[in-house]
């Protein structure tokens, strides 16, 4: 076997391994104290049995800890987790498509994650080959308020509204004349973001600047990541935006395809 085969071409998926990783999402989706073998065994969609041997063999290597009947993510787990990189592989598989997308419509894509501060981390980009101008360059480590982000807005959209009166002020932070500072306003365009599945922004952050984001979600239904595609309104206008959002939700499907078909795949 060559070192280009891969285990799509060379049928080499172990599918014990495709449900025990199943097994270690469904544990990472349940509260701290875990959750009884019967209970992640339906969430996986696996017999009982098959649950009880791999979580066996997973606790055996350290990645699950059995605490009386419920299983929590292990120990050993945790210290691998602290080696990797946790981008590096999401955004080397993300690439092509963002830059398809960014192609499509020569203008600048990112690829947000969610972190554990209720921010944001701008992992990757792609600009069309004719891109100049407005945010086209050195994105990935920026930061952006997420009031006045169309990334920031699918993020918010995310979070339930007494979260949300918590960790917003009253008065927001205005960037343009168009920025929504009133936390009762913005709360009520997040309810419409949440209904619709996509944020906009117009003029809000930097003046003339469209930007339009769509969630990325895991077979739970969890927020990972954000999809955005920006440009200034002299090129991106919005009579653009519903072929916009349509193409967006098309990469969106594939990249949760790429990232989560095992899972999704029963």
């Amino acid at each position: 076997m060559g070192d280009d085969d891969t285990p799509e071409q060379t049928g080499m998926v172990n599918k014990s391994v495709t449900k025990a990783v199943r097994l270690l999402r469904e544990i990472a989706a349940q509260p701290r104290n875990g959750a009884t073998v019967t209970t992640l065994a339906k969430a996986a969609g696996l017999s009982r049995p098959t649950a009880f041997r791999l979580l066996y063999s997973l606790e055996q290597g350290g990645l699950v800890d059995r605490i009386d009947t419920h299983y929590v993510l292990g120990w050993e787990l945790a210290r691998l987790g602290r080696s990797a990189d946790p981008y590096a592989g999401l955004v080397a598989h993300a690439q092509p498509l963002l830059d398809e997308l960014a192609d499509s419509f020569n203008e600048t894509v990112t690829l947000s994650i969610p972190n554990a501060q209720d921010g944001l981390d701008l992992v990757a980009e792609a600009a069309g080959s004719h891109v100049v101008g407005v945010l086209t360059s050195n994105l990935v480590g920026q930061h952006y308020p997420v009031h006045a982000s169309s990334t920031g807005k699918v993020l918010l959209a995310d979070l339930p509204a007494e979260k949300l009166r918590a960790m917003l002020p009253e008065k927001l932070e205005a960037f343009t004349p168009d920025t929504i500072t009133d936390r009762t306003a913005l709360i009520k365009e997040l309810e419409q973001v949440r209904e619709q599945g996509f944020a906009i922004i117009d003029n809000e952050l930097e003046h003339e600047l469209l930007s339009l984001s769509r969630p990325i979600r895991d077979s739970a239904g969890t927020l990972v990541a954000i999809l955005t595609l920006n440009g200034p309104r002299s090129r991106f206008g919005r009579a653009r935006i519903p072929e916009a959002l349509q193409h967006m939700q098309r990469i969106a499907d594939r990249l949760t395809e790429l990232f989560w078909r095992d899972s999704l795949a029963g």
